[in-house]
């Protein structure tokens, strides 16, 4: 976005400081836009695309992800006993799970995600019968190159890739999306349009010539995107950068335990850790609606299971997934997160996820978290055109 339309002489000559107020925040938008900018494209694309990543993995490995329906549908899916011990019958020596991902459908299998030898990996168990379908390698300690596609979008999603060269990977994004955010806040301001303008500052002008026709896309892009974005970046920030991310939520409305709740099992005292049917029947005794997603397994002795549900009744009409924790060796609930639970600042938390992921406001929300990407390679296409055009005039002026 830019600081005055093309062409337009009749504007009334701003005082001095605003002409600077004006420069400065032409400047910001304008070097953030170039340093960061083709960042943004990556990250929004591929942010698009994972929007709908099961749907895509499944499309691009149907090996991995589908099965043939058996008529009955999921009513005839075999127990989750069944599913466990496949499970551990199909996982390498020296293998770890992770979580599994659920059906999602009557075509669909349980995913399991398991790490050896600091790879990760993952295998197809069929719902109706427990057989293993299919095992492949989803992301490699040793090079990007050898990530699954899925694995691969991720990571150059979050880190850029950078992760796999160095721990601050994540950091680095996190400081872009920043700079980014700071830039989307410029961008608005230098496009406000004063009183009786508005409708010329929402539309693209008919007929215009090639100039100001990339103007106005690049106008109307970002203005369209701005709330999207700046709520996606947000939440990136958050996932990226969380602890100074807590710091500041937690200063401005207090969270539960500074947001930091662990989620630790009771001691062994002896017992063995129930199996992830115990913790899912566990957790749909204390929450019987809902579809579980998702079921996380611990990560060490004192870790807990996560169960996640999803389409849950009674938690509002826009995010409708609740979180439980199971203790692994009582199948007690530890905890309940949703975003009916605990203070404002927690809820605000538990909308970042779904903000991201475009999970909130169900599929419209995924479609404009999907256009919202999208539309970053022409907002820094035509911001770069742009940048183009008015440093051809000022040589042409020099001259």
């Amino acid at each position: 976005m830019i600081d005055a339309t093309p062409g337009d002489a009749r504007a009334r000559p701003a005082p001095s400081w605003r002409k600077k107020w004006r420069k400065l925040w032409l400047d910001i938008h304008l070097y953030i836009g170039l340093v960061a900018g083709a960042m943004l494209v990556v990250i929004g694309v591929t942010g698009s695309i994972l929007v709908f990543w099961h749907e895509v993995d499944a499309w691009l490995d149907p090996q991995m992800r589908v099965v043939a329906a058996r008529p009955g549908g999921a009513a005839a899916f075999t127990t989750l006993e069944t599913i466990e011990q496949a499970m551990m019958a199909a996982t390498p020596p020296g293998g770890r799970i992770t979580h599994v991902w659920t059906p999602r459908d009557e075509r669909s299998c349980y995913l399991f995600y398991y790490d050896l030898d600091g790879d990760t990996r993952r295998f197809c168990i069929d719902p109706y019968d427990a057989t293993k379908m299919a095992d492949r390698l989803y992301y490699s300690k040793e090079s990007p190159f050898r990530h699954a596609l899925m694995g691969f979008l991720f990571q150059l999603h979050w880190s850029l890739l950078l992760s796999d060269l160095a721990d601050d990977g994540g950091v680095i994004v996190g400081v872009a999306a920043i700079l980014l955010m700071v830039s989307t806040l410029a961008g608005l301001y230098l496009w406000w349009p004063a009183p009786g303008k508005w409708r010329s500052a929402l539309t693209l002008k008919r007929g215009a010539r090639a100039e100001r026709l990339n103007y106005d896309l690049h106008k109307l892009g970002g203005v369209y995107s701005a709330a999207v974005l700046l709520s996606v970046l947000m939440s990136g920030l958050y996932m990226n950068l969380p602890t100074p991310f807590l710091w500041i939520v937690d200063h401005v409305a207090p969270l539960t335990e500074g947001g930091r709740v662990p989620s630790l099992s009771e001691p062994a005292a002896g017992r063995p850790s129930i199996g992830f049917p115990a913790a899912v029947a566990a957790a749909v005794a204390r929450s019987p609606q809902g579809h579980v997603e998702r079921v996380d397994f611990p990560g060490d002795a004192q870790g807990a299971f996560t169960v996640y549900l999803n389409d849950v009744t009674g938690v509002g009409p826009f995010i409708r997934s609740r979180t439980l924790t199971v203790d692994r060796y009582s199948a007690a609930v530890l905890r309940v997160h949703d975003v009916t639970q605990g203070t404002a600042g927690d809820a605000f938390l538990r909308w970042q996820w779904p903000l991201h992921s475009g999970q909130a406001f169900g599929m419209t929300g995924r479609l404009m978290v999907l256009a919202s990407g999208l539309l970053c390679p022409l907002l820094f296409v035509t911001g770069l055109i742009r940048w183009l055009q008015k440093r051809r005039a000022r040589r042409a002026t020099r001259r």
